[in-house]
C-alpha cells in the first residue's frame, strides 16, 4: 500500500487550510509530553522498588511483581482499547487515555495495601500503547508523507527524555522524599498533558465506516503481524542486556555501584540519540532503517559481551545499545503503512510488541545467568534475538515482493 494512501486514510482535521509550523510543533509538544509522563512512569518504579517494599513490608523480588503488572497491562490494553474505541474521534481519545493514566498514577500514590498498588499500576499500564498509537498517528497526520516518521520520532522523543531526565529525577525525589511524591508527579505531568491536548490538538472526526471488526481486521494482514514480530523478538536483545546492566556494571566491569546511574544515562543518551537519527533515516527508507537497526544490533550486543570487563567498553557499547532505539519511528510508520484503514491497532499493538520484547529479553537474559555464563554473556542472547528479528524481517520483504509482483 502505498505511502500517499495511508495518509489520505487518516481522519481528516476540519481546518479550513493545512496547519501552520507552529500549530504541528505545539501539537507534537503537547503529545510529546504525554509520552514523557509514561515514560516517567514505566521506568522510575524500577529505581524505587526498595523503598515501596519497605512500604508494603514485601520482599524486592515481590515489589518487582508491580513492573510485570504494568508491563501487562500495557500489553492487554493497547489492542483491547484500540477495538472498543474504534469509533471515537482520536482527539476525544487521547484526553480519556490520558486521564486514566493521571488517575492511575495519582492514586497509585495513595494505595493502602500491596495488592491495591498492583492493581491500580495495571490499571495504569493499560492506555500506555493506545495513547502512542494514537498520538503517532495524529502527529503523522499533520505533515507532509516525506515528514511522517519525524513527526512520529518527535513524539517518542518525550518517551526517550523520560529515560534520559524524568526517570532520574523521579527516582531521585522518590527517595529522597517519598515514593508516593514520584507517582503524583507523573499523574500531574498527565493532567497537564491533557490541557495541552485539549488546547492545541486539533478537533477531528471519526473516520467514515469505523468499526470494531475493522480495527480487528489489521491482525488478519501478514505484514502487520511480521512487523510486530519483528519488534517483539528482534529488539528483544536491547533489554536483555539493560535489565542486568547493574551487575554486569559492578560485577564485571568492577565498578562502583554509583556508575550504574552512569551507565543508565548513557543509554538514555543513545536512545535520543537514536531516535533522532532512526525517524530521519526513516523518511528516507523504512525498511532500511528497519534491517539496518538489526545488523547494527547484532554487531553491538556481540561488542558487549566481548568487552564488558573493560569501563570504557561497556560505556560505549550501552550507549550503542541504546541508539538501537532507532528502528522505534520507523517500525510505528511501517505499521501505519501496512495496517491500511486499521491503523489505530496496528499503530497500538507496536508498544505490546515492545513490552513482549522486553519480557523475552529479561527472562532469557536472566536464564543464561542462572546458567553460569554472567551477565556480560546478555549481550550474545540479544545478538541470537537480533538475528532472529532479520529472519523475520527477510519474511516481510519476501512478502512485499510478492505482492508488488
Amino acid at each position: 500500500m502505498s505511502q500517499v494512501a495511508v495518509n489520505d486514510s487518516i481522519a481528516d482535521i476540519p481546518v479550513s487550510e493545512a496547519p501552520s509550523p507552529m500549530a504541528v510543533a505545539l501539537v507534537q509538544l503537547a503529545l510529546a509530553c504525554g509520552g514523557f509522563g509514561i515514560g516517567t512512569g514505566e521506568f522510575a518504579i524500577m529505581g524505587l522498588l526498595p523503598n515501596v517494599a519497605g512500604t508494603f513490608s514485601v520482599t524486592i523480588p515481590q515489589a518487582g511483581y508491580v513492573i510485570s503488572a504494568y508491563a501487562l497491562g500495557v500489553v492487554i490494553g493497547a489492542p483491547v482499547i484500540a477495538v472498543l474505541a474504534a469509533k471515537m474521534a482520536r482527539r476525544s481519545l487521547l484526553l480519556l487515555l490520558m486521564g486514566i493514566f493521571a488517575i492511575g498514577n495519582i492514586t497509585s500514590a495513595m494505595a493502602p495495601t500491596f495488592e491495591s498498588f498492583t492493581i491500580l499500576r495495571f490499571i495504569t499500564g493499560l492506555p500506555h500503547g493506545a495513547y502512542f498509537g494514537v498520538a503517532a498517528i495524529v502527529a503523522a497526520s499533520m505533515v507532509p508523507v516525506h515528514k511522517r516518521a519525524r513527526a512520529v520520532g518527535r513524539v517518542m522523543l518525550g518517551l526517550t527524555i523520560a529515560t534520559l531526565l524524568g526517570t532520574p529525577v523521579a527516582t531521585f525525589f522518590g527517595q529522597s522524599l517519598d515514593w508516593r511524591v514520584a507517582f503524583t508527579a507523573v499523574g500531574v505531568i498527565g493532567l497537564v498533558t491533557m490541557a495541552l491536548i485539549w488546547y492545541y490538538v486539533p478537533r477531528d472526526e471519526v473516520s467514515e465506516g469505523a468499526s470494531f471488526m475493522r480495527e480487528l481486521g489489521a491482525f488478519k494482514r501478514p505484514q502487520v503481524l511480521l512487523t510486530l514480530a519483528i519488534a517483539a523478538v528482534g529488539y528483544g536483545g536491547m533489554f536483555a542486556m539493560f535489565s542486568y546492566i547493574a551487575d554486569t556494571t559492578t560485577g564485571v566491569a568492577m565498578l562502583q555501584p554509583g556508575m550504574v546511574a552512569v551507565m543508565m544515562v548513557l543509554f538514555g543518551v543513545g536512545m535520543n540519540a537514536g531516535n533522532v537519527v532512526g525517524s530521519w533515516l526513516a523518511d528516507k527508507s523504512i525498511m532500511g532503517t528497519i534491517g539496518g537497526s538489526l545488523v547494527f544490533n547484532i554487531i553491538v550486543l556481540t561488542l558487549f559481551s566481548l568487552t564488558a570487563s573493560s569501563p570504557f567498553m561497556l560505556g560505549l557499547c550501552v550507549f550503542l545499545i541504546g541508539c538501537g532505539f532507532a528502528a522505534g519511528p520507523a517500525l510505528q510508520t511501517r505499521l501505519m503503512d501496512v495496517a491500511a484503514d486499521a491503523q489505530t491497532l496496528a499503530a497500538a499493538s507496536n508498544h505490546s510488541a515492545f513490552n513482549i520484547a522486553n519480557a523475552l529479553g529479561a527472562w532469557l537474559g536472566g536464564l543464561v545467568i542462572a546458567w553460569g555464563y554472567g551477565s556480560a554473556s546478555t549481550g550474545y542472547v540479544g545478538a541470537i534475538l537480533s538475528a532472529l528479528g532479520i529472519v523475520v524481517f527477510a519474511a516481510s520483504l519476501r512478502l512485499d515482493r510478492r505482492s508488488r509482483g
